[in-house]
Parts: structure tokens; sequence; C-alpha cells
């Protein structure tokens, strides 16, 4: 049973309608900017946290909304339809940073870390390596304890989003090789430190506002309270999480291409093309019922996956359908609506070709399309096979 469209807490749509507010009054006059800069405006970073969109499912005595992850969804859905970029960044302070701190921290380190995570500090999720992308467990950086028990982290990760405004890094270092691979993996949480060095950020094609880095971590010294969950099993940890970053990228999409769809679609009644306006064209408007029906589909797909979270339930499968959906929604709509709108869409005058450039990131962000396809697959097999 899919998630009805209009079947919202009163506090889920408060979020939602502060999202979409904020995203039409603060980021839209300066997402070209941004893109242009490739730089995060800081009115727009204080002011996801000032909305409260930096914590909506950590509780209030933590500075959070205490809301749903739906609520979550949503915002994230608002966010998309003006910035995807500004979306990627509420996205993963939310599904991933809070809500590996609030499910694995302790007590002492709930009440340290997530007010800062919810009221100040952007976090930078630190996996990733040159050479452990879609394989996330071929890391290379290691953590070793000293005589002192601190932990000392060196090694290098890439892809690392939101790291050059980030105060907070929740990093993924081997600290027992022996396990062999995928095990011996722990997680720990450091404050930006000189250790710490951002070697590189990437020359995205698309979200290019969110800076995703390169870091190298030289003798990086943590402390042992800052282990986040027991020693070993990081990467526990990491899916546990990638799973929920899955479905608040398949809410971007679907955010996106809605925002593209309806730029272009207004667009199309007020150009005019021998005679008519140009959306009023038959082969023009059976595109559009096709992307609308397309949008539609990620959508539910995406509530669904969200419902199930809710309810304590295993999305894992229904998370990986409605981000490999979701994205090429995303990249076909907003390709369309290029397409649509003609020369004029094809400038960046409009803002229509960004959302083109911004899709692709769906496709591979918290896992690529062919690794959703795998997860898919390998549930859908397990599935049969108990028949």
């Amino acid at each position: 049973m899919v998630q009805s469209l209009d079947n919202f807490t009163p506090e889920e749509t408060k979020l939602r309608d502060a999202a979409a507010r904020f995203a039409k009054d603060v980021v839209a006059p300066r997402v070209s900017q941004m893109d242009d800069n490739e730089t995060l405006d800081r009115e727009v970073l204080s002011g996801l946290f000032e909305n409260g969109l930096m914590g909506i499912e950590a509780s209030t005595d933590h500075g959070g909304a205490g809301s749903s992850f739906m609520s979550y969804i949503l915002t994230i859905q608002e966010l998309a339809k003006v910035d995807p970029t500004v979306a990627v960044v509420c996205d993963v302070q939310n599904t991933i940073i809070n809500a590996i701190i609030r499910t694995y921290g302790t007590k002492e380190q709930q009440d340290k870390w997530v007010p800062l995570l919810t009221g100040s500090e952007l976090a930078s999720f630190c996996l990733s390596e040159v050479n452990a992308g879609s394989d996330a467990f071929a890391l290379k950086t290691t953590a070793k304890k000293d005589s002192n028990g601190d932990w000392i982290i060196n090694g290098s990760k890439k892809w690392c989003t939101n790291a050059r405004e980030a105060g907070i890094f929740v990093i993924f270092a081997v600290t027992d090789p022996s396990q062999g691979y995928g095990k011996g993996v722990t997680c720990f949480v450091a404050t930006k430190d000189e250790a710490i060095k951002i070697v590189g950020q990437e020359k995205n094609l698309g979200i290019r506002a969110a800076s995703v880095c390169t870091l190298d971590i030289d003798d990086l010294r943590v402390p042992a309270e800052n282990v986040i969950g027991p020693e070993g099993i990081g990467a526990k940890i990491a899916l546990d999480f990638l799973n929920k970053g899955r479905v608040g990228m398949a809410a971007n999409m679907v955010g996106l291409a809605q925002g593209a769809f309806d730029k272009a679609v207004s667009y199309t009644y007020q150009r005019k093309a021998f005679g008519q306006a140009v959306g009023t064209y038959q082969s023009i408007q059976h595109q559009i019922a096709a992307a609308a029906t397309e949008i539609e589909t990620a959508r539910l797909l995406t509530y669904n996956a969200a419902r199930l979270n809710g309810e304590g339930k295993n999305f894992t499968k229904e998370g990986a359908m409605a981000k490999y959906w979701a994205a090429g929604v995303a990249s076909r709509v907003s390709g369309l609506a290029i397409e649509w709108t003609g020369g004029v869409g094809f400038t960046r005058d409009t803002g229509i070709e960004k959302y083109w450039r911004d899709s692709k990131i769906g496709a591979i962000f918290e896992g690529t399309s062919n690794i959703q396809l795998n997860t898919i697959a390998g549930v859908v097999q397990a599935e049969h096979s108990q028949h």
C-alpha cells in the first residue's frame, strides 16, 4: 500500500510548507550565483539551521524538530524543486550524519554532537576513497591506537560532500585489517583539525555549490570517546544509513523533476509557434503527460519507502527501487524540459539546464543505478528462493 499524496500529519505539512517558503524566498534568488561560484551561500546555510531543517528527526531536547522521516522526505523534495544542491546539503546532514550519531552514539555522544549538528555545525561524511566508491569497503585509511588509548587516523578520502564548510567529520577507517574485506572498519567523529587537509575540490557537472572534496588525513588524533558504535562495526553503520540516504536522494530527484517540469511546461503555454502555444501541440502534450506520470510513479515509490521506514519495516528493496527509478525520471524529464523550451532552455538564463546537470548525480550518489539493480535483484532472489 503506497502513501496517499495528502495523508500527512499536521507536523509533516508544517515542515513541508516551511521548506517551500525558505526555498522560494531565500534559496531561489541565489541559485544561479551559487552555481556559478561553486560555493554555498552563507545565508542559505544559516537559514537551513534557523528553519529547523538540519535536524528534522532529532529530538527537541537536542534542538531538532522531533518529526518524522516523511517530514524529511517532503522537505528534501521542496528544496530540490528550487535547488537540488541545497537539498543534497540538507540530505547528508539529516539521513546520514545525524542519523548515525542518534542511532549508534551513546547518550553522552548524542548530548554532545547532535545539538551542534542541528544548530550550527555542518558535517561531512567521509567514507569513499579513490578505489573505494561503489566498492565501498575497499578502504585504505587506517586508525591505530597509541599508548594513551587515542586513535591516530591516516589516509585519504574522496568525494566528501560539504567538506569545505564542515566543522565536523564522520570518518570510516580500518582498525583491524586482519578481519578481511568489509570487516574491522570503525566509525569516528572528529572536529575540524589541521590534520584534516582539503587537497582538492571536484569540478562537478552539477550540484556545484556543494563542496565535494578530497581530504588527506595525516596523524589525526581522535579520543576513544569519539568512536561511534562498537569498534569494528563501521561497515554495518554505513550500510544502514546509505539505505535511508537512498530514499533521500530519491526525494531529491522527484523534487528536481517536478521543478524542471513546472518551469518548462509553464513556458510552453506562453511561447507561441505557428500561431499557437507550443504546449498545445499534441506531440508536446503527450510528452508532458508521460513525464507527469513518471514523476508521480517516482513520488509514490519514494513515499512508500519512507512509510516503510517510519513503520520500522525493512525497506532495502523499496528504497533501491525508489532511487533507481527517480534518478532515471529526473534525468529524462529535465532533459525533455530543455527540449520543450528550445534555445532558451539550452541557455543558463532560465535555470532549466541546471536541473539536467544536477540530475546526473542521482545515478551516482548513495550507490550507482547498477548497484541499486544489484540490491533489488538480490532481495527478489532471496524472496523467491524461500518458496
